[in-house]
């Protein structure tokens, strides 16, 4: 048999696609873990990554041909969503649904947990489109919470077709799991592949405990026989591109930038958050834990600068619209009241950051703060630990990351207590 191909499946692409005022098409590398850890496999396996490439029903005939050659050319193969689709399946159910219950914040699940239709329908085209493109051989990678259905669809329709399958956040406990009006076709539709993985042994445990559960599944330490074959299920902690931090962190412009981040101010201890704008990662209580430390401690006023990227995310939901008002009154709050002729504490910018001045804020830090509430891992943290190769910095870092199983030297905090919060910092 050929070795064959690697076929990467996920919701979105390594690229966004991005249109012009002259309507014209380009691509833009995508941030987040996901595409930063897979684009290396892509580029050295020299096989395909099916993807939505974003909101492109504005697009003409002739446009959307035209993105489709750019993304050909670099093996890619997009797989168009309708506006109704998007909302429902994207913005619906995979965000509004699947996100807060796997990340175990039940009370956000809406009462009218609509959209699983849209779900198992924009499952069922991308399987279509990896079937369509599959040869015998070729090796299936499906990821994320997003396409859950897809391993089942594809093993119906190809037996014989080897499929993986690697979920990115949390896998919730048996307990909120179950909650889940869907939660046997879910079961399902994973199984499908041959093997499930996680990020940690913790949410392994977690995916056995549904399956005994919700079906009566018994599995074999590490394995769980399925219509007469085996899945194999594993933990796999996602990792980051190490070397390449370092050389970053090593490069004089970098180590200039920081300096520059340091002499700016003013001799104050740089303390440093880096998130996605999303209610997962923590923020206010961050921020709140930050405002408690200025009450105790009214002197630190002077003496501390907490720099905080928010990287716009899903800004078109309401929720999330939301969630950044409350983010921002905060901050205004604490500045307002904590803020004094000489320093303001809270720095706050909601915009991505080049990769190149993200290594830059993570060497100029004496402090980092990664608390979310839950994440599935956090590659953050594992940056920021990179980055230092001048062996300074403390990380102060939360319990229910997936990143705090390998980081025991951090500080590990509870999210939920601000006061322990403070005190770590």
């Amino acid at each position: 048999m050929d070795s064959g191909r690697l076929l990467i499946v996920s919701n979105r692409l390594p690229v966004t696609a991005s249109i012009g005022e002259d309507g014209a098409v380009t691509l833009k590398d995508a941030s987040g873990g996901l595409a930063t850890g897979l684009g290396p496999w892509h580029e050295r396996a020299g096989g395909v990554w099916f993807g939505w490439p974003g909101d492109v029903t504005q697009l003409s005939e002739a446009r959307r041909a035209e993105l489709e050659a750019l993304l050909h050319a670099r093996s890619i193969r997009p797989v168009l969503l309708s506006t109704d689709h998007i909302n429902q399946y994207y913005h619906g159910f995979s965000n509004r649904v699947l996100w807060p219950l796997f990340h175990y914040l039940i009370d956000r699940v809406p009462v009218d947990a609509a959209g699983w239709g849209a779900y198992r329908q924009v499952n069922a085209r991308f399987a279509d489109a990896v079937v369509e493109e599959y040869r015998p051989g070729d090796l299936i990678w499906v990821h994320d919470y997003q396409l859950m259905l897809v391993p089942q669809m594809i093993r119906a329709r190809v037996p014989g077709a080897r499929i993986g399958f690697f979920l990115h956040i949390p896998f919730p406990s048996s307990e909120v799991f179950r909650t889940l009006p869907w939660r046997r076709e879910v079961l399902a539709g994973l199984l499908g592949a041959d093997l499930v993985g996680f990020h940690t042994f913790a949410y392994l445990r977690h995916f056995l405990a549904s399956l005994l559960h919700v079906d009566g599944v018994e599995t074999d330490i590490d394995r769980v026989r399925v219509d007469g074959r085996d899945v194999h299920l594993g933990a796999f902690p996602m990792g980051i591109d190490a070397g390449g931090i370092v050389a970053q962190a090593n490069d004089q412009s970098v180590i200039d930038a920081a300096e520059t981040i340091r002499r700016e101010a003013n001799g104050r201890r740089i303390l440093l958050g880096i998130d996605r704008l999303d209610y997962t990662k923590g923020i206010p209580r961050r921020l709140t834990a930050i405002e408690r430390l200025l009450t105790r401690h009214p002197a630190l006023r002077d003496e501390l600068r907490y720099i905080q990227v928010a990287v716009p995310s899903r800004g078109e939901v309401d929720s999330y619209q939301r969630f950044r008002r409350q983010v921002e009154e905060l901050v205004s709050r604490i500045n307002g009241n904590y803020g004094t002729l000489r320093s303001t504490p809270i720095h706050y910018m909601h915009q991505s950051v080049e990769q190149q001045d993200l290594v830059a804020l993570y060497r100029a830090a004496d402090v980092m703060l990664v608390t979310p509430l839950r994440d599935g891992m956090n590659l953050v943290a594992k940056e920021f630990v990179a980055s230092r190769t001048d062996d300074d910095g403390v990380l102060v870092l939360s319990e229910f990351a997936g990143a705090a199983a390998e980081f025991g030297a951090a500080l590990l905090v509870n999210p939920y207590d601000v006061d322990a919060v403070a005190d770590a910092v």
